[in-house]
C-alpha cells in the first residue's frame, strides 16, 4: 500500500515491509506517520500471510533523524499542547508495540539513525547496522531529553557509556553502536535487497540474519570506554564536571575528549542535562511500560517550560546556534525541581499494557 504520508507499506511474499519515505525531512518521524505505522503493524499481528516484519529506509542518507520536534513545538507555542501530547503519546505507543511485537521484527538501519528513528528502530528484536550508521540521541542540545524508551535502553548499555550518549548527544558510528549492543548484526547495505528478498521468500528471520551478517571493524572509541566508565559513573551532574574538569587538565586524546564532552555539556540545555542524567539513574529499576511513563510526564512538563521552545528555534529554525537557556548554568539547576518532574503524576498518566 502507497501513502502520501512520508511512509508505505507492502506484503511481499511473507514480509510486511514498512518504508520510511519523507526525504526532504530525513524521514523525521510526524504523527501521520506514527498513526499509519500503528494501525498498520496492528493489522499485520493478525495477518496470517506475514510471518515477519521489515523496517527500513528509502534513501541513504537516513534512517530516521527523529521525531518531528519542529511541529511539536509550533502547536505548543500556539496553545495546542495537547495535540503535542497527543503525537507523544501515540510515538510512545508505537516504539512500546514494536518491543512487544508477536512477529519477528527487523530494522535495516544506515545513515543518521537519532532520537525517534532509534525509538521505532531500537526496541525491536532484531536491529541491523549498515557500514554508514550514525547513531545518537542528541535532545540534550534541543531542551529536551533521551526520550523513546532511551531511559530502558541507554543504562542498560556496557558501563557507563548510555549515561556518556544520554548527557552529551554524542554520536557514534557502526562499529561502536555494534560494540555497545544497540544493533544485533552487521550487514553490508549491498546485500539489504537479497536479505529481504529472501525474508519474502519464508526464510526464518534468525537463520537469515546469521547468513548475512559479517563481523563488524574493531570500536573506533575502544582505547576511551575505560574513562568514560571513570568519569560518567560520578553520582551528580556536578561530580561529572569535576571528573571532566579533572581529566581534562591532562595532555593526549583522553584530556582532548574530556575537554571535548565538558564543552558539550556546557553548551546543552542545562535543565536537560540533569534531566538526562536522573534518566539513568532511574531507568535500571523501572520496566519499558514505566519508562515511557516517565518520559510522557517530562515532556507534558517541557511543553511548560522555555528550553523545549529555544532549543527548537536556535537549532532548527533560525539556526543561530546560540539558544539562551533557563536557567543558563548547569549549577543554577535544582535537581530537586528535576526530581518532581518524574515524580508528579499526570491525570492522564502513559499506562501501557
Amino acid at each position: 500500500m502507497t501513502t502520501d504520508i512520508g511512509i508505505r507499506f507492502e506484503v511481499r511474499g511473507a514480509a510486511g515491509i514498512v518504508t520510511l519515505d519523507r526525504p526532504r525531512a530525513l524521514n523525521a518521524l510526524d504523527h501521520p506517520m506514527a498513526r499509519a505505522m500503528l494501525a498498520q503493524l496492528d493489522a499485520w499481528s493478525g495477518d496470517d500471510r506475514v510471518a515477519h516484519v521489515v523496517l527500513r529506509s528509502a534513501h541513504d542518507r537516513a534512517f530516521c533523524v527523529g521525531g518531528d520536534v519542529r511541529a511539536m513545538a509550533t502547536l505548543g507555542r500556539a496553545g495546542r499542547k495537547e495535540e503535542a501530547r497527543d503525537y507523544w503519546r501515540d510515538e510512545y505507543r508505537l516504539d512500546y508495540l514494536i518491543a512487544r511485537y508477536p512477529k519477528p521484527f527487523v530494522s535495516l538501519v544506515d545513515g543518521l539513525c537519532f532520537g525517534g528513528g532509534f525509538g521505532m528502530s531500537g526496541h525491536g528484536r532484531y536491529r541491523v547496522a549498515g557500514e554508514n550508521l550514525g547513531f545518537a540521541m542528541p535532545e540534550v542540545a534541543i531542551g529536551l531529553f533521551p526520550d523513546v524508551g532511551g531511559t530502558y535502553v541507554l543504562p542498560r548499555l556496557p558501563g557507563w557509556s548510555g549515561t556518556w550518549l544520554a548527557m552529551t548527544g554524542a554520536r557514534i558510528g557502526m562499529p561502536d553502536a555494534m560494540a555497545l549492543g544497540l544493533y544485533t548484526h552487521h550487514i553490508p547495505t549491498a546485500r539489504w535487497p537479497e536479505l529481504v528478498e529472501a525474508l519474502a521468500a519464508g526464510e526464518a528471520m534468525d537463520g537469515t540474519l546469521s547468513r548475512f551478517a559479517v563481523a563488524p571493524p574493531l570500536p573506533a572509541l575502544q582505547a576511551l570506554y575505560p574513562h568514560i566508565d571513570r568519569i560518567f559513573a560520578g553520582g551528580s551532574v556536578e561530580a561529572i564536571l569535576i571528573a571532566l574538569e579533572k581529566v581534562g587538565e591532562g595532555e593526549g586524546p583522553v584530556a582532548e575528549f574530556a575537554r571535548a564532552q565538558r564543552d558539550t555539556l556546557r553548551r546543552a540545555s542545562p535543565t536537560s542535562v540533569h534531566i538526562a542524567f536522573q534518566q539513568m539513574q532511574r531507568g535500571p529499576g523501572t520496566d519499558l511500560a514505566g519508562c515511557f511513563k516517565l518520559e510522557f510526564r517530562l515532556v507534558t512538563h517541557l511543553l511548560d517550560q522555555h528550553d523545549f521552545y529555544e532549543g527548537v528555534r536556535a537549532l532548527l529554525i533560525d539556526k543561530d546556534q546560540k539558544p539562551v537557556w533557563r536557567p543558563s548554568r548547569l549549577e543554577d539547576v535544582d535537581p530537586a525541581a528535576i526530581a518532581a518532574m518524574f515524580d508528579a503524576a499526570l491525570p492522564d498518566d502513559l499506562l501501557l499494557a
